[in-house]
Formats: structure tokens, sequence, C-alpha cells
């Protein structure tokens, strides 16, 4: 029985990190860590960006709550360690692979979720100072891109045709 709470607690915490990374994109990363996030919207490829330094800031209470939970033997805290980590490879596959295509793993989907989240990056990025921005989740994409990809599926058009 106790592996169900640990499973729920482990979605839980990977449904949690969904805003948490939204709050901290628009006032973290579009606020007083502006300099380190600015080179992702200079636009261009850049391999490596100030930008990645996200990822070790956010490693850090992922490899805290499953240090600590592995080590005191705590469980629900190695199962929150877990979906912030589960978060994490979703956040890289999905913004560094599947949007920002720093990896040519995946083709172009025809998945209209896909496409969704694509235009709400692309969106996202036509802002190029830190200011006015929009569409900061990641996984959870505003209703309003929904119904534009619909609609340009209905005309038979692409909703995206370029890297952003």
């Amino acid at each position: 029985m106790a592996w169900i709470g640990y499973i729920l607690t482990t979605i839980g915490a990977f449904l949690v990190m969904e805003f948490l990374a939204w709050a901290s994109h628009k006032y973290v990363m579009h606020g007083f860590l502006w300099s380190l996030h600015k080179d992702h919207h200079d636009g261009g490829y850049h391999p490596f960006q100030k930008n990645d330094a996200f990822f070790l800031i956010f490693a850090v209470p992922c490899w805290l709550s499953l240090m600590f939970g592995g080590l005191y033997h705590i469980g629900w805290l190695v199962a929150v360690g877990i979906g912030i980590f589960l978060y994490g490879w979703c956040y890289f596959l999905v913004h560094d692979v599947i949007i920002h295509q720093r990896f040519k793993w995946f083709k172009r989907s025809n998945s209209r979720y896909v496409k969704v989240i694509r235009w709400a990056h692309k969106m996202h990025h036509k802002h190029r100072q830190k200011e006015h921005g929009e569409s900061f989740g990641l996984l959870i994409v505003p209703l309003k891109y929904w119904e534009k990809v619909k609609r340009d599926e209905k005309m038979n058009m692409p909703a995206d045709t370029e890297v952003i």
C-alpha cells in the first residue's frame, strides 16, 4: 500500500513542477535573473547558453530530495525527488529536443499537442526582452494556442514551420 502513496507523491511532485517552472520562468528568469536567461531570447543557435545554468539550479532540489530521502530512509522525499527528476527529463525532451531541436533526435511531429506547444513557445520567443512576455509554461498551454492550431489544421496550414 505504501507504494501507491509513493507513486501518487511522484506524480504530484511532477505536476507541481509545471506550476513552479511557470512561476520561476515568469518571475525569476524574466525577472531578477534575466541576465542568465537573456541569451535564450537573443535568437540564433548557440550550443551552450548562460540559460543552461537553470538546469543546475533546478537539479539542486532534486538531488537534495534523493540524497536525504535515501540517506535517512524517507520514502516520500525520494518520491518527490523522482518526480522532480522526471519533470526535468520531460522538460529537456520537450524544450531542448522537440521545441528548439538542439538535438536532432526526433523529426517533426504531426501531433496536435506538439504543434500547440511549439506555437506557444514561438509566441513566447517573439518577445526579445524580459517585459511583455506570454506563455511561460511548458506542458500546459493556454486554450488560445490550441484554437490557433485547430484553425490552421482546418485550413490545412502548418502551425509552425521553423525551428525556434
